[in-house]
């Protein structure tokens, strides 16, 4: 999807207060965070900007007031410098972790050495700075890192991909490779949610942490690594929208993550091992079983660290809901397009009519991925109706295709099926099995998401 300008500046500029906008922090300890974001960061254009406190203090009122819509801005004119070569950025990074007293100065002049361009100091200093590579915070820590755990329930979840098994695919012939989207509650070391798909994209992120916010309530902080699935533009306008701070772990330093490797491991070694002794014939069988395991075994046993299980270190808390109309306008996509004199726009081959008075004005399409049938036709901030289909050549968005590729079969095994009898068990004390698609989570007005 094109980006858009103003959008972008938008979520940079929500990212840099979000921590402010935390209702617990009282006027002076919202003074003090608002006094250390202060200062030079790097714009979405990649050029330094110096941020004031009074700036800062004017984005939280205008986000207090109007959501994201009051932290858009019209594009900037200037076209600024062009930005670093991410290889030669990545190098330079490598250069800092190898040898941490190595000067900005240093490392610009064995890059211009190598490669025949010179990165400015400044900008480097100004990438290490970001992403906490000072020469003060190597040295100074010798890369250790303390244990770090939320104050208390939703106050973080932390999202992750794994990668399982090949399974049957759902439409075609061969089998597809299986990828399991969890979200864990960083206090309680409850899953929030978790889900097998047959793709690993940012739609299918989105639409697990949709799920998750329905049933658990909305998070404070959401903590995810830098993959494609968490790494678009859409994830960040959601979180923003829902005022959640979306923190990316960052690159070469995965401390911070230990517990949601930790429970990676249980799930390999717990359920995995047993599922696949089995034989899974398709995803919702293995979602099922994922399902009942969670909701049995994973949520309900003694954390070693805690002393207490998931489930109940996370019921100490009251959830916070999300008000139905944010969240649904929180998950849908966004792309503009110019309107044509005949009131008409193109957008993924197909044509829509709008209302004839935004003939030759750039609106914004919002909408759901999975349908283009139902587009929202916005300007300057409000709803000017829908887009009529005229001609339809694709009915969704080619970012959010089904579950597709092929691969070798499982092998079949015979055994003991341990999981079959957790889902049985579970079946029974609720007096009726748990199909997974019955409990993936629908808006509250009834609408399919």
């Amino acid at each position: 999807m094109a980006a858009d300008p103003a959008e972008a500046l938008a979520l940079w500029r929500y990212h840099l207060i979000a921590e402010a906008l935390d209702p617990r922090l009282g006027g002076r300890e919202r003074g003090q965070v608002v006094r250390r974001i202060a200062g030079e960061h790097t714009a979405p254009s990649g050029e330094p900007r110096r941020v004031s406190r009074n700036t800062l203090d004017r984005w939280i009122r205008r986000y207090r007031a109007e959501g994201l819509a009051g932290l858009r801005d019209r594009p900037r004119s200037d076209h600024g410098s062009a930005r670093v070569d991410p290889v030669l950025l990545d190098e330079a990074i490598r250069l800092r972790l190898e040898a941490p007293a190595r000067s900005a100065a240093a490392i610009s002049e064995i890059v211009r050495t190598r490669h025949g361009v010179r990165i400015a100091e400044r900008t480097l200093a100004d990438q290490f700075h970001k992403r906490g590579f000072t020469r003060g915070e190597l040295l100074r820590d010798g890369r250790t890192f303390g244990r770090y755990e939320a104050d208390a329930p939703n106050d973080r979840w932390i999202g992750d991909v794994l990668v399982g098994p090949f399974v049957p695919h759902p439409r075609a012939p061969g089998s597809v490779r299986a990828r399991l989207f969890v979200l864990v509650d960083d206090h309680s070391r409850l899953l929030v949610a978790g889900r097998w798909t047959g793709n690993e994209t940012l739609r299918a992120g989105q639409e697990l942490l949709h799920a998750a916010i329905l049933r658990r309530g909305l998070p404070a902080e959401l903590y995810v690594d830098n993959g494609s699935a968490y790494s678009g533009a859409e994830l960040a306008r959601s979180c923003a929208i829902l005022g959640i701070r979306l923190i990316h772990s960052r690159p070469y330093a995965p401390q911070g993550r230990g517990k949601q490797e930790r429970l990676n491991r249980v799930i390999r070694e717990r359920f995995l091992l047993e599922a696949t002794t089995v034989g899974i014939a398709s995803l919702d069988e293995l979602n099922d079983r994922f399902s009942a395991w969670v909701e049995r075994y994973l949520n309900v046993r003694v954390h070693s660290e805690t002393g207490e299980s998931p489930l109940a270190r996370y019921s100490t808390r009251q959830a916070r809901p999300a008000i139905p109309e944010v969240l649904r306008m929180a998950f849908l996509w966004s792309a503009n397009r110019r309107v044509s004199r005949t009131a008409t726009v193109s957008f993924e081959g197909n044509e829509y009519e709008v209302d004839a008075a935004l003939a030759g004005r750039t609106v914004e399409l919002r909408f759901r991925p999975e349908d283009l049938f139902a587009i929202e036709v916005w300007w300057r901030g409000e709803l000017h109706g829908w887009a009529e289909p005229r001609r339809v050549a694709r009915h969704v968005h080619r970012q959010a295709p089904p579950p597709a590729g092929s691969a070798p079969a499982p092998a079949t095994a015979t055994g003991i099926d341990y999981l079959g009898q957790v889902l049985a068990d579970h079946g029974a004390e609720t007096a009726a099995p748990i199909a997974y698609r019955a409990v993936r989570g629908a808006p509250a007005d009834g609408e399919p998401f």
